[in-house]
């Protein structure tokens, strides 16, 4: 019974239009921040590096780098304080955790784009206009 109500109140108060973010991507989370009267939105742009939890109670942490000094950010997904996350690229990771990246510094922190190779598989359109005249 106490189970069931749990469930409940918690599946009221999930997010349902969340994108797809995985482990590597390079996410915009917009935040509301509050002070006073006034209402402003404050955006944090970094690599979803770790994910923990699992339904209301689902953590993410994001990190950046700013003048050379990382920043790191945990942020509960279903948050009433995010207004909206944006996936802007799509990185390929291979582990669940991306903490190695705490140790690197200047090029070697960024991942490979998970698209890399379909640019070689794209044919422009003058070959497949030209074979259709044909």
């Amino acid at each position: 019974m106490s189970q069931q109500l749990l469930e409940s109140v918690s599946a009221s108060n999930l997010k349902s239009n969340l994108p797809r973010m995985d482990i590597g991507d390079t996410v915009v989370v917009t935040f509301r921040i509050v002070e006073g009267d006034k209402e402003r939105t404050q955006d944090f742009q970094g690599v979803l590096i770790a994910r923990t939890g699992r339904g209301i109670s689902e953590m993410v942490t994001f990190r950046k780098v700013v003048d050379g000094v990382g920043v790191e950010r945990i942020v509960p997904i279903n948050s009433p304080l995010v207004a909206a996350y944006e996936v802007i690229r799509h990185g390929d990771a291979r582990r669940a955790k991306l903490y190695y990246l705490r140790d690197r510094e200047g090029k070697s922190q960024r991942l490979r784009d998970r698209r890399r190779g379909l640019k070689s598989l794209q044919v422009p359109e003058t070959t497949t206009a030209n074979a259709a005249k044909a």
